[in-house]
């Protein structure tokens, strides 16, 4: 797993926990407990926005990191065509 695959993980844990607490703020009626909860919401938030801001900078100064993510997706279709060149390089030589 790469470094953004990481930071993308704790990012989205992060913004989950955020909305968590955001829920448990609004289903209480307890006034220091949502307080609490609107507090520990706004904190997050604040470590939200830096891990976003973690990513940016992993992403500009290691742009392999993106591409490496966007090319997990086209990954087995290269290794099928490069299979396929090595096959008629292969051929070639008999």
């Amino acid at each position: 797993m790469t470094t953004l695959n990481k930071l993308e993980q704790a990012l989205t844990s992060a913004k989950g926990l955020q909305s968590d607490l955001k829920t448990f703020s609004l289903d209480t009626e307890d006034q220091q407990a949502q307080q609490m909860f609107n507090q520990l919401s706004t904190s997050l938030e604040n470590t939200v926005q830096l891990l976003q801001s973690r990513m940016d900078f992993v992403t500009s100064e290691e742009p392999q990191y993106l591409q490496e993510s966007m090319g997990l997706q086209n990954q087995p279709q290269n290794n099928a065509s490069s299979s396929l060149t090595s096959n008629k390089d292969h051929h070639s030589l008999k």
